[in-house]
């Protein structure tokens, strides 16, 4: 069986990291995906859809630093269905994408050369010779102990 989700939008919002009591880290932000289309008049529409992303440990670190609201992202990762209560005691029911890996697909501010750490300390693609977008991929599945501190 496949559960695999595949995005590219911008970014709602900067991502917003916590810390599990264990340390873990934890991050969430905001991914509009936008889709144009024809109504039946003939107009052109935009349907801008959002996308709650979640992502754990080095890469909710990683998504801290680089990521920027407004930024345009690729993810990948998987859906995940969960219920939880709320402050009044409401059940509700909450979509995620728990992402496994993103790539920024614009460059960095700060000149036009893009420069990361080599694969060594972590960090996956991008050097100060190559137009290509930065990427950080990292296996970021949480343990089945863990749960999202919001």
């Amino acid at each position: 069986m496949i559960n695999k989700v595949t995005l590219i939008g911008n970014l709602g919002g900067d991502p917003e990291v916590r810390h599990l009591d264990n340390g873990t880290a934890v991050g969430r932000f905001s991914l509009a995906t936008n889709e144009n289309y024809r109504d039946k008049d003939g107009n052109w529409q935009k349907l801008t859809e959002w996308h709650n992303i979640v992502v754990w440990r080095d890469l909710a670190e990683r998504a801290e630093k680089l990521l920027k609201k407004g930024m345009q992202v690729y993810v990948e990762g998987k859906i995940s269905y969960r219920k939880y209560t709320d402050k009044d005691g409401v059940e509700r029911t909450t979509t995620d994408i728990v992402a496994n890996s993103f790539r920024l697909l614009e460059k960095l501010e700060g000149g036009a050369e893009t420069r990361f750490p080599s694969s060594e300390s972590g960090y996956a693609g991008g050097s100060s010779r190559s137009s290509e977008p930065a990427s950080v991929a990292v296996n970021a599945e949480p343990s089945p102990d863990e749960q999202l501190p919001f």
